[in-house]
């Protein structure tokens, strides 16, 4: 399940998924279907010039990011934070000899103010191997040593590194856990992210609460403007698709029982 997961989302990515029909249209300019080939691959620009340059990144991902508001501090401190991975590489860290984040970095560098504000709470990292060829590493064991730099003492800190994906992360962060009745836990993600995230979450039976992060939308002003490269555009829109197939798969494959989560 886990290799033909990733397999079929290299092609759900629209850049992917664009270039590809580009190039059958190419091909097909050197057959006795030349006709169809041109117009198959002027499709393909037009697709892609759409996702890198239109709004529909933007609208992809807005309407994700506004399925979960920021978390309200009022309602108390909670028993404990669980982050999840996909804010660091392990290939590129492990090479370099430090911690090398992408552009999810905000996963991890909020827990600093976390950890100081409520200094009781558990601090949990969930992430291992999510690479197809299993060979990168796990995230948690790079996330440790910038955990410990953030003044964070090694007892509160609880490394779940088995897990590869987003269902994964929340079966086997609630083994970890072992939540109590009535404990509260917040749950730190990309805000994209979060619904897949709590989905999993409340299918694995582990009630948390939403912290999301990572904000890659400033609101409904985005979704009129355009992007100046079209790389950003495709960046974004591959972002977006990527949750929405997520959301579907994991839907349609039972993993969870709800197609877009929200607050309850």
């Amino acid at each position: 399940m886990f290799t033909l997961s990733k397999i079929l989302g290299f092609f759900a990515l629209p850049s992917n998924l664009f270039f590809l029909i580009t190039a059958f249209g190419v091909v097909l300019l050197f057959t006795r279907y030349a006709r169809a080939g041109r117009r198959i691959a002027l499709l393909g620009v037009v697709l892609v010039g759409i996702a890198g340059y239109s709004p529909l990144g933007n609208v992809l991902m807005l309407s994700l990011e506004q399925r979960f508001p920021p978390w309200d501090a009022s309602r108390g401190a909670p028993d404990g934070i669980v982050v999840l991975g996909g804010s660091i590489n392990p290939a590129a860290s492990a090479a370099r000899g430090e911690v090398a984040l992408n552009e999810s970095a905000e996963r991890l560098t909020v827990v600093a103010d976390l950890a100081r504000r409520y200094p009781k709470a558990r601090i949990m990292f969930s992430g291992g191997d999510g690479s197809l060829s299993g060979t990168d590493g796990a995230e948690a064991t790079h996330a440790l040593p910038l955990l410990e730099s953030f003044g964070i003492p090694r007892q509160r800190i609880e490394l779940e590194s088995g897990s590869r994906t987003t269902a994964e992360n929340a079966t086997m962060s609630k083994a970890l856990a072992n939540p109590k009745p009535g404990e509260r836990w917040l749950l730190v993600t990309s805000a994209h992210h979060m619904p897949r995230s709590v989905a999993s979450f409340r299918s694995a039976g582990f009630p948390v609460e939403a912290y999301p992060v990572d904000w890659r939308t400033r609101g409904a002003d985005d979704l009129g403007g355009t992007f100046r490269t079209l790389a950003a555009g495709l960046a974004r829109t591959d972002a977006a698709a990527h949750e929405w197939a997520g959301l579907a798969a994991y839907w349609a494959t039972g993993r969870t029982s709800e197609l877009l989560p929200g607050p309850r």
